[in-house]
């Protein structure tokens, strides 16, 4: 049961800084609904079928569009969730702006990152081990995400809330200890 109001809890980071894991882990350990982007985007492949980068770049506007129907219906209808994607504050903060005037929710943000370097190994690991959607056409967009990757993070979310960094460099010493802190603060199990 979540204390007072509905809580929206954003897993945000660059791709490969481990979302998918820390907001899977979330999900299971609060029995919260978890709602990513990727999982709509493969859906959308799967359905519609793929092609090319330029394919994978209009399923990806698509499926942020879905995304956000999905979180104004959870905020709508005043249920907790998750929320896990690569959100850019350029494009993604006036939309949580509006849903803060129109919902009365808290949030938390919780912002992978991890050494530059390793994600942009980790990212053509992963593109090339055949566990990731052939959709995203990972393998054919080194060049593009170069320069992303080697940041090592991406800018937060300029939205009223808490924020709790997380350097995912190594899993093996992943520690989401300060993550369970602040919703064990907010959540009454």
């Amino acid at each position: 049961m979540i204390k007072n109001r509905p809580l929206l809890i954003l897993v945000s980071g660059l791709p490969c800084t481990g979302k998918t894991t820390v907001s899977n882990e979330l999900s299971v350990h609060y029995d919260l609904p978890l709602f990513g982007r990727d999982a709509i985007k493969e859906s959308l492949f799967d359905n519609l079928g793929w092609k090319d980068r330029e394919w994978s770049k209009k399923l990806g506007q698509a499926s942020y569009s879905l995304l956000y129907k999905i979180i104004e219906s959870q905020l709508k209808s005043k249920k907790s969730c998750i929320v896990e994607s690569n959100f850019n504050p350029k494009f993604d903060t006036q939309i949580f702006l509006d849903f803060q005037k129109k919902y009365d929710f808290s949030v938390l943000i919780i912002h992978c990152e991890a050494d530059g370097e390793v994600l942009f190994n980790r990212f053509k690991l992963r593109s090339e081990s055949g566990e990731r959607h052939q959709g995203h056409r990972d393998h054919t967009n080194y060049d593009e995400f170069r320069e992303t990757l080697l940041k090592g993070h991406l800018d937060i979310l300029d939205i009223s809330g808490e924020v709790v960094k997380i350097d995912t460099t190594n899993f093996s010493k992943l520690n989401l200890n300060e993550v369970y802190e602040k919703l064990d603060g907010k959540i009454s199990e």
